[in-house]
């Protein structure tokens, strides 16, 4: 399987814009375009991400802020980011169509993709909460262990940390693209990978970050998360 691997694009059209500007006349040379959820919230053109989504990913998971966008409960984000969501979230529900909230809500939370002799195993945080718990490399291999529990004979590809990393545990590959609308590595340019069997390409889409501040301009964000957004957009971090 050759794949293009997105996840957490958070509303961030710019970004994505950028990515389908460099790949629109190549998809033809992938297997598969996989969205590993969190297709909204922070950035502000939600309903522009989706339709592009629905246009053009072949798999697409649910992550914890789409789910949130749909139902209405919490998306249990991470204590320092939990104001900037819901304000976002709560201002930008209005601009999505009832198709829209009725994709998100329809989308699976695990998803396997069977490719020849490959299988992927593909969620948007852990196989074993796969819309909640956040897992990284740091976090040990006894933890990894554990959330591969059952999962025996293919690969993992998940999203959610907005930090991108390939990891082996035991004959399971683990591969997270980072997040192409919002990533937290200290880099801005838009984070994805590329899969193709056993071998991973992490890449970089730059795009010009003062676009999607003045999109975030033009809504009526309380000052301290506007300016937490736009850094957050401009730094990478």
């Amino acid at each position: 399987m050759r794949a293009l691997v997105l996840s957490d694009i958070h509303g961030n059209i710019d970004a994505l814009q950028a990515f389908d500007r460099l790949w629109a006349a190549h998809l033809h040379e992938f297997d598969r375009v996989i969205v590993l959820g969190d297709l909204v919230d922070y950035g502000p053109a939600p309903h522009d991400v989706i339709a592009w989504v629905r246009a053009h990913a072949t798999d697409v998971v649910r992550g914890n802020h789409d789910h949130a966008m749909a139902t209405g409960e919490s998306c249990r984000s991470s204590p320092g980011y939990r104001e900037a969501a819901t304000v976002t979230r709560d201002l930008l529900r209005p601009t999505l169509t009832s198709a829209d909230l009725t994709y998100l809500g329809d989308l699976e939370v695990t998803r396997t993709i069977a490719d020849g002799q490959e299988r992927w195993r593909v969620v948007h945080a852990t196989p074993r909460d796969p819309l909640f718990a956040y897992a990284r490399p740091a976090d040990g291999r006894a933890r990894w262990v554990d959330e591969l529990a059952g999962w025996t004979d293919g690969g993992i590809l998940l999203g959610h940390t907005h930090l991108a990393f390939c990891l082996r545990v035991g004959a399971t590959l683990v591969v997270n693209p980072g997040s192409l609308g919002m990533p937290k590595d200290g880099h801005p340019g838009g984070s994805y990978a590329i899969v193709d069997g056993d071998s991973v390409q992490f890449c970089r889409v730059e795009y010009d970050t003062d676009t999607v501040i003045a999109r975030l301009r033009a809504i009526d964000l309380p000052d301290r998360v506007f300016a937490q957004l736009a850094g957050a957009f401009r730094t990478g971090s």
